[in-house]
């Protein structure tokens, strides 16, 4: 479910970013390192790094979902359980550019405002085990984020620091299998007032 959010993501800003820089732009999941990007990303780059996956706790819930289908095998499974899969996104443009702070900081401003028009992300760009989760899927952008110390993040990567910002997409991760409740409840003959 973690790559058919990076599909839905990289979706999203192909279909909102100017033609003009999807043309230009690569879209990559790769760790910003000292050495990114990767041969196998060309520049300039819009980088979307997952760098952290936890439980939503706020959005925890035991209740039970009961599906009565009319073939009357009643089964119930636990909601799923609501993740932030957080995001550090970056910019990296060509190094042959002179001006590449200023394009770099270009290319964060035109995701940043892809972003911040959707408080959840389309339905219509969701893909495998998101399409049709209920509620629609929460992005929270410009936020403090998970880390500690953005200088220590880029320290431990190997990298110089960049401009940046976080993004946190809340997912439902369905991980019950649903139980069967035999024999279906209101069919149950209890066999009180019968007559032999």
């Amino acid at each position: 479910m973690i790559s058919d959010l990076d599909s839905a993501l990289h979706e999203l800003l192909t279909r909102e970013l100017s033609p003009s820089l999807v043309d230009q732009v690569a879209i990559s999941f790769d760790t910003p390192d000292e050495k990114f990007p990767p041969q196998s990303v060309t520049l300039p780059a819009i980088d979307l790094f997952l760098y952290d996956i936890r439980e939503n706790r706020d959005l925890r819930s035991n209740e039970w979902i009961v599906d009565r289908p009319s073939d009357g095998v009643v089964t119930k499974k636990r909601k799923p359980i609501r993740m932030d899969c957080s995001y550090l996104v970056t910019a990296w443009a060509s190094k042959k550019s002179s001006t590449e702070a200023q394009d770099e900081h270009h290319l964060l401003g035109e995701v940043l405002r892809v972003f911040l028009r959707h408080p959840t992300i389309p339905q219509e760009v969701l893909v495998g085990a998101l399409m049709g989760q209920e509620p629609p899927l929460p992005a929270v952008t410009l936020h403090s984020g998970r880390l500690q110390s953005p200088g220590e993040f880029w320290q431990a990567l190997g990298g110089k620091p960049k401009a940046a910002f976080h993004y946190t997409v809340t997912i439902g991760v369905d991980a019950y299998e649903p139980l069967e409740i035999s024999p279906p409840i209101g069919e149950v003959d209890s066999g009180v007032g019968q007559e032999s």
